[in-house]
C-alpha cells in the first residue's frame, strides 16, 4: 500500500478508513506507516494500516460515498 500511495504524491485523493470514515486532500508523503494529505491549510495523517479504499479524484463537489444530485428550483 505504501509504494502505491507514493505514486500518487502531489495527485488529490480520496481515501476510506476502518470504520467508514472519508477524507480526501493532496498526498504528501508517505513515512512510517503514516500518510500525510493536505487540504486547504490544514494536514492530516492518516495510518496507513487502516485505509481500506484509495482512489484518485478531480471532481470537487464529489464526496466519496455521496452523489451529487441536480440543483433543486427555489420554492
Amino acid at each position: 500500500m505504501e509504494e502505491l500511495l507514493r505514486g500518487l504524491i502531489g495527485k488529490k485523493i480520496d481515501v476510506v478508513c476502518v470504520g467508514g470514515s472519508n477524507i480526501r486532500g493532496e498526498v504528501i508523503k508517505i513515512n512510517g506507516g503514516v500518510l500525510q494529505l493536505k487540504d486547504a491549510d490544514q494536514h492530516c495523517y492518516i495510518a496507513v494500516d487502516k485505509i481500506t479504499v484509495i482512489w484518485e479524484t478531480s471532481d470537487d463537489a464529489h464526496r466519496a460515498g455521496f452523489v451529487p444530485s441536480a440543483p433543486q428550483p427555489p420554492k
